[in-house]
């Protein structure tokens, strides 16, 4: 009997872990946005680029005859969700969503909810001037204009432009201490810190907390309206279940 072919969407932390989990009983394909030059890559096989929108998406999942599709993106790779959630329904193929919990504020958070990296930035002027940016590279453009304020940019590939022109560029990828980010915040006199909800480590919230730094976060998008969950180990029960 031919093995259940997965469609593994994404290069998070979370689909890395759920092809791990998985690889050895089901064909899994992991789909790779390549905007990183030097991906951590998963267990099976792996495919790297875009599909062509929905059209080309479900042309893909019926040449190469997909039984499930995982969307495993980052929560804020809206584009691809809407292009999955597309795509399965026209060719009929099941579709799981897995995002790991967001963010929540607790006692002693300063935070400030944003629906936008663009509110963030109206929002800087009132919170800050030296900026801890952790939103990814493609979202400096929307800081571009902030000549009134520095900042610290992380990714883990060099920005292009536009962005801003008073700007530190920090290439790292995590997982990240509360310790070294505190002391990053310190020595670089960060009072204020923008980020997405994207979830996971929380460790620069923490250290904002410790030190005092409000946070504009900015929501992440409507998921697809479909099944969903929020690990790996919950994607691969459901797989399993699937594949019976």
């Amino acid at each position: 009997m031919p093995r259940v072919r997965v469609l593994l969407l994404g290069g998070t932390t979370e689909a890395r872990r759920l092809a791990g989990l998985v690889a050895g009983e089901f064909t899994v394909v992991s789909s790779l946005a390549g905007r990183t030059r030097d991906p951590l890559l998963p267990a099976g096989d792996v495919r790297i680029g875009g599909f062509g929108g929905v059209t080309g998406l479900a042309a893909y999942l019926r040449e190469t005859r997909i039984d499930v599709v995982v969307d495993a993106t980052h929560p804020f790779a809206a584009t691809m969700s809407e292009h999955a959630f597309e795509a399965c329904a026209a060719v009929g193929v099941p579709l799981l969503v897995l995002r790991r919990p967001g963010w929540s504020a607790g006692p002693g958070d300063d935070w400030h909810r944003v629906a936008s990296l663009a509110e963030a930035a109206d929002l800087l002027p009132q919170r800050g001037r030296r900026v801890f940016l952790t939103t990814g590279r493609q979202g400096l453009a929307s800081f571009a204009e902030h000549d009134g304020c520095w900042f610290l940019a992380r990714s883990v590939e060099p920005p292009e432009a536009p962005m801003p022109r008073r700007m530190e560029v920090l290439l790292d990828r995590g997982p990240f201490t509360v310790a070294g980010e505190r002391e990053l915040i310190i020595r670089h006199r960060i009072d204020v810190l923008v980020t997405k909800d994207s979830g996971g480590s929380g460790a620069k919230l923490v250290a904002a907390r410790e030190l005092e730094i409000p946070v504009l976060m900015v929501d992440r998008p409507a998921a697809p309206a479909a099944d969903t969950v929020s690990t790996a180990d919950d994607a691969a029960t459901w797989l399993r279940q699937r594949g019976r």
